[in-house]
Order: structure tokens, then sequence, then C-alpha cells
């Protein structure tokens, strides 16, 4: 089979595109997205020519339109529903950037209390979950453990399994699941500490309910540093949305077999868990760890990273999709350095951080390749100066993170996406007879 021509076979993106194999010419709709993004649809081009196209790791595909995230890695430009996210991290909350996400505007002033008061009323969970956090061993990962008791919630709630539900049925258990999934983290955390689980408080804020049901003991109250909070408030903004990555992809993909919220989200969690994805920042730790017990000098290191027949790479250092720089980056360093000086923090893993941190904004080599330190270094050193374990890092993550899975899922089932079904190019064995296995 010959594709002709061999080279440049698509052309004219202004309003379609044409390409040509075997000899015939297809023209191919080109879409504009309202940031003046170009894609090629090629929706139906296997009906139309038998061929599939391949792209591993659907780097090039454009799997969904969306109104929710705009993202350009080379602008260093981030923003959800047209709001830069410089100015939700300075001026909103987390539940107001929430809202946004899920339901396409910043609430009114009724409208906030109204979706804050609901998830305030959701916030415990039964007391039978209990009886699941006694069964996982006693060193089971935060993430399997967190992953499972979300998916549990539908078996609590099995009106959520039913595909067609009302507008206010899907409202509720959106509300249900923001309102219990911190719930869930801190149980897990209290849990592998051995320590009392602390219920919510619905005096408190979200954040500051998060981090007493955490902290917190029954015996005693916790104090609450405002610092602490606001940076934790920005942390779980600048998390809660970053386009198709892997695991908002993995809750689309999920979603669109009509499985029910709950599942999808502990799909995305999973998916979330792995140290390429959601993983960076407790991977930056244990670096920085392991640098501290080497007791080589930091230099030594930086030029290891530099080597590069050398396999050592510097964690929480660049990122995939910014190439100039990470805007998320900015905002909280800032955070972090309010954060390690309201608590007094010396740490001497965290005080080579700041250390490394100096050399890469500095030394040309970093600098030239845009190896800056990303939004992956600076939360993990707030998590560390907050008494975080680094196994909770990537649990912190989803609970930033899932207001946006939550709005791809609903824009996913709004839009009746059809169910997700990859193609593949075969390359195994041609067809063979089956041969009795005496004669093997």
């Amino acid at each position: 089979m010959q594709i002709n021509p061999p080279k440049n076979s698509i052309r004219g993106m202004s309003e379609s595109a044409k390409i040509i194999l075997e000899g015939k010419e297809y023209d191919l709709p080109v879409i504009t997205g309202s940031e003046k993004e170009k894609a090629i649809d090629i929706s139906k081009l296997r009906a139309m020519t038998g061929y599939v196209t391949i792209d591993p790791g659907f780097k090039n595909t454009g799997s969904t339109k969306s109104a929710i995230t705009f993202l350009d890695g080379e602008k260093g430009i981030l923003s959800y529903r047209g709001y830069p996210i410089e100015q939700l991290a300075e001026k909103a909350s987390f539940i107001e950037v929430s809202y946004l996400l899920i339901y396409g505007d910043l609430p009114n002033a009724e409208q906030l209390e109204y979706f804050s008061e609901s998830i305030t009323h959701h916030t415990l969970v039964h007391e039978d979950m209990k009886r699941f956090f006694e069964a996982f061993p006693t060193n089971a990962h935060p993430m399997g453990i967190l992953s499972s008791m979300i998916s549990s919630l539908s078996t609590f709630y099995p009106e959520s399994q039913n595909p067609n539900r009302s507008i206010e049925d899907i409202d509720l258990t959106i509300h249900r699941l923001i309102a219990k999934l911190p719930t869930l983290a801190a149980q897990a955390h209290k849990n592998s500490m051995g320590h009392p689980l602390i219920y919510p408080n619905n005096d408190l804020s979200y954040t500051k309910n998060f981090l007493n049901m955490m902290f917190g003991m029954p015996t005693e109250d916790y104090n609450i540093n405002p610092v602490v909070n606001d940076a934790l408030n920005k942390l779980l903004i600048l998390h809660a949305d970053h386009e198709q990555n892997c695991s908002t992809s993995t809750v689309r993909v999920v979603g669109s077999s009509q499985a029910n919220l709950f599942s999808s989200i502990s799909a995305g969690i999973a998916a979330l868990w792995g140290p390429l994805h959601g993983g960076a920042n407790q991977a930056v730790i244990e670096m920085l760890e392991s640098i501290k017990s080497s007791g080589t000098p930091l230099q030594h290191w930086v030029d290891k990273a530099k080597d590069k027949s050398d396999s050592f790479r510097l964690m929480g250092f660049g990122h995939r999709v910014y190439k100039n720089f990470d805007p998320r980056a900015k905002i909280i360093k800032k955070a972090a350095d309010d954060v390690l000086e309201a608590l007094g923090i010396d740490d001497p893993v965290l005080n080579i951080a700041k250390e490394l941190e100096a050399v890469a904004l500095k030394d040309p080599y970093f600098v030239e390749r845009g190896l800056y330190p990303n939004v992956d270094f600076y939360s993990g050193i707030i998590y560390r100066a907050l008494g975080i374990p680094t196994e909770m890092f990537t649990v912190m993550f989803a609970l930033g993170r899932l207001p946006g899975w939550i709005a791809q899922w609903k824009e996913m089932v709004e839009d009746r996406a059809p169910i997700g079904r990859p193609r593949q190019i075969y390359t195994g064995a041609n067809a063979r007879d089956y041969v009795d296995i005496k004669n093997r």
C-alpha cells in the first residue's frame, strides 16, 4: 500500500485539509478553537478511507472539544473557563473555583452559599466504612485506599449508578463527592498513623476542615495557621484542572461507558497514582532525601544532572507541557516561602531544596533549557513543611484535581460523548491453525 505524495500530504489548514491516499484525495474539516488552536477532524477518516491514524500516547490527538481549561505551554498560560490562573489563585477560594469549573461561571453570593452549605451537609461518611479501613494492611498506600473508598461510595448511593438521572440527582452526587473525598483522605492518613479519626467540623471552611481532620486530636483544639490555610487553598486551585492529562482522560473514558461518577473518579485516582503523573512531588522529596543521605556536596548532583550519559535526573524541574515556565510555579513559590517563614522550619532536606532552587534559577544550563522549578517542586516543599507524609502527597494532588475531574465528566455526559474506543495497528502473528499439544 503506497501513500502519495510521500511528503507534505496534509495541507490547507485554513478551512479544510486534504489527504492523499493511494492516489485519491479526501477533504477533512479543520476545527479552530476559541484561542485559535487548530485541529484536523479525522472522526470520519476510517469510514472514508479505511485508514486510521497511529499516535502513541495520544500526544498529537485531540480526544474531545472542551470549554473548561485552556493551556498554552509555549506561552506559559493556564486559565479556567477564561479566568487566568494567577487571578483565581490570588482572589478566589477553592470552593469558588470548583463551582466555576463544574458549572461554567463564577457563583454569585447566593449560589456560593448554597454550594458551600450543600457540601458541608455531606461531609460525613457512613460509619460502616470504618470496617474497610480496618481491612487494609497497616502499610497500605493511601492512594490505593482512597481509590477503593471512593469506588465503594457508589454502593452506599446505588441511585448514582443510574445513567438516566435527573440534573438534581447528578448535582447531589457531585456535592457528596466533593464533600466526602477530604474526609476519606484525612481518615486514610489517621488510620495509617494509628490515630483516632477526627470527624468533620461544619463551622470550618473547606480547607480548614481538612487541615483539622488531618492534624487535629479529639482532646485538644488544632490551631490552623492562616498562612498554611492560604497556601493549601492556592495549591488546590493550581491543581484543580490541567486539560486532557492522563488521569482526566481516564475519567472521561471510564465515564463514557456510563459508569457512575464515583467509579470514574476512582479510576482517575488510580491513574494519578503513577509516578509519571501525580507522584512527581513525592519523587522530589525522595530525591532530596537521597541527596542528604549521600553526604556528597550538592554540586556533585548538579553535575550529574548535566551529564547526558548519567541516568540521574533532577525531579521537579521543567515540565512536559510548559516549555518556558510553569505559571503555577511562580504563584506557589511565594506561598512556599511564606509557609517556611511562618512556621520557622529548619529542615536539612528543605534547606537542600532551597539551595537547589537557587542553582537552577541562575545556572545557564538550566535557564537555557527551561529547567525551572515546577509546581511539583514547590508543592513537595509545602507538604513536607506541613508535616504531611510523602505517601500522602499524591492524595493531596487528588484532592485538588477532583473538581476538574468532575467538570470533565459532567461535560462529557452533557455532550453525549460516544464510548471511548481507540483503534490499533495489529503487529502479531498471521492466521495459523491450532496444533494439538502432543504434536507441539
